[in-house]
């Protein structure tokens, strides 16, 4: 079995919430982390800085097509940051927590 944490960024700790919490609902992750962040980045030729919310995710990567999709099709960004960084290793009981809570 192979494992990944998916990094997403949301507008505010409400829509961050709502999503972690459905994404942890559907059984497309174990766990989603929440933390505040400051984003600097370039969009439509302007230089911006955002108050936004990281949502760390933990899943498996055989969940990653179907978790992309359902934030894609919950996310109020026209470009969400979704990016998906694949776990090399992990504490077993760790790894088989994520296996026993998530979708089979």
């Amino acid at each position: 079995m192979s494992y990944c944490m998916v990094l997403v960024t949301c507008g505010n700790e409400t829509d961050a919430r709502s999503l972690a919490s459905q994404i942890v609902h559907k059984k497309l992750a174990a766990c989603v982390q929440l933390s505040p962040v400051v984003s600097i980045f370039t969009w439509d030729g302007q230089v911006q800085t955002e108050n936004e919310t990281r949502l760390v995710i933990k899943t498996r990567t055989a969940l990653y097509p179907d978790l992309e999709a359902f934030i894609l099709e919950h996310h109020d960004y026209a470009v969400p940051q979704i990016l998906q960084v694949p776990i090399a290793k992990g504490l077993p009981a760790f790894l088989d927590w994520i296996d026993q809570t998530t979708c089979p």
